[in-house]
């Protein structure tokens, strides 16, 4: 169990040059900006799928009460 956590530890990487971090800075904020056009996205559509679907249920209703005033 130790000698694996050991050999996961050689792994590691922390460069003296801080300038090695800029490469990974930008490609973590590009993968958070598309992370949050995403998810925007998809609250987006879940509200006109919500819409369509209050529609649809209201319509059914009034449909529905149509037909029980008919009988």
């Amino acid at each position: 169990m130790m000698t694996s956590y050991v050999i996961g530890m050689l792994f590691l990487y922390f460069p003296e040059d801080k300038s090695e971090y800029i490469p990974a800075f930008i490609s973590f904020s590009i993968f958070i900006v598309i992370c949050i056009f995403t998810f925007r996205f998809f609250v987006k559509y879940s509200k006109k799928e919500e819409e369509k679907a209050k529609k649809l249920e209201e319509k059914l209703k009034s449909d529905n009460d149509e037909r029980s005033d008919l009988k």
